[in-house]
C-alpha cells in the first residue's frame, strides 16, 4: 500500500475550509456541493495529483453527507419501503459503474446530461407546485420496489460512471415518481448518495490516495456546513429547498456546458 501525505500551506487550507463549509451547506440543502469544493481543491492544492484530489474530495464529501443524512433521518419521516431497494441497487450499480469507468469517454455523454438537466430545470420552474406538498403516491408494493430499484440502480450506475448532478436527479426522481416534497426527496437523496460513494471511497482509502492532512480539516468544515444546511432545510421547508434546487441546477448546467465547450 502506498501512503501519501502532503502538509498543506495553512493559508490555502483555511480558505479551502471556507469553501468546504459552503459546499457542505449547499449539498445538504439541494445537492451540488461538488460544484464548489472540487474546483477549490484543484485551485488551492495544485500539488496534488488528480487521483489524490478526487480521493480527498470524496472522503470530505462522504463525511459531510453522512452528517446531513443522519440529521434528516432523525427529523424527517423516511419511507424505508422506497429507500431500501434504492440503497441496495445504488450500492451494486455504483460499484459496477466504477469498474466500467475506464472504458468510457465521459465527454460523449455530456450533451445528454446537460439536456436532461435543462429539462429537469424547466419542468421544475414551470410546474410551480412541484415538490411543495408531500403527497405520497399509492403504488402497489411491487411497483414501489421496482421504481425504487430503478432509481437507485440507474443513478447509482451514473454516479459510478460519471457523477455530476446525481443529487439533483435523485431529488427529481423521488418527487415525480413517489410524490415527495423537496424536503423528503432531499433526505432520501442524501442516504443514497452515501451508499453510492462507498465503493469508490474504499478503493481510494485502501490504495492510500486520500491525503489525510487535507482531508481531515476540510471534512470537519464540510460536516459543519452539512449540519447547518440540513438544519436550515428542515426549518425552512420545501419552498426554500426548491429555490436552492433551481439555482444549483442552473449553476450545474452552466458549469458542465462551459467545460464541454
Amino acid at each position: 500500500m502506498v501512503v501519501l501525505d502532503i502538509f498543506p500551506d495553512i493559508t490555502s487550507l483555511a480558505i479551502l475550509c471556507l469553501f468546504a463549509f459552503t459546499a457542505g451547506f449547499v449539498d445538504a440543502v439541494s445537492g451540488g456541493g461538488g460544484l464548489i469544493q472540487l474546483p477549490a481543491l484543484f485551485i488551492l492544492q495544485p500539488q496534488l495529483t488528480l487521483v489524490q484530489t478526487l480521493a480527498t474530495n470524496k472522503m470530505s464529501s462522504f463525511a459531510g453527507t453522512s452528517v446531513a443524512a443522519v440529521r434528516y433521518i432523525k427529523k424527517v419521516d423516511i419511507n424505508w419501503r422506497h429507500l431500501t431497494p434504492a440503497i441496495i441497487a445504488s450500492l451494486v450499480a455504483s460499484f459496477g459503474g466504477a469498474l466500467l469507468v475506464s472504458y468510457i469517454h465521459k465527454e460523449q455523454f455530456m450533451p445528454f446530461i446537460i439536456t436532461a438537466l435543462v429539462l429537469v430545470l424547466l419542468y421544475t420552474v414551470f410546474k410551480k407546485e412541484l415538490g411543495l406538498r408531500h403527497d405520497v403516491k399509492q403504488h402497489s408494493k411491487n411497483r414501489s420496489v421496482i421504481y425504487a430499484a430503478i432509481v437507485g440502480g440507474v443513478l447509482g450506475l451514473y454516479e459510478g460512471l460519471i457523477g455530476p448532478g446525481t443529487g439533483s436527479f435523485l431529488i427529481f426522481a423521488f418527487i415525480t415518481l413517489f410524490g415527495y416534497d423537496f424536503l423528503h426527496a432531499s433526505a432520501n437523496a442524501k442516504v443514497i448518495n452515501i451508499t453510492a460513494n462507498i465503493g469508490a471511497l474504499l478503493f481510494f482509502v485502501y490504495h492510500g490516495f486520500v491525503v489525510w492532512s487535507i482531508a481531515i480539516p476540510i471534512a470537519i468544515a464540510n460536516m459543519t456546513g452539512n449540519y447547518a444546511g440540513s438544519h436550515m432545510a428542515i426549518k425552512k421547508g420545501s419552498k426554500f429547498i426548491r429555490l436552492f434546487f433551481i439555482a444549483i441546477s442552473l449553476a450545474l448546467i452552466v458549469k458542465l456546458s462551459y467545460d464541454y465547450l
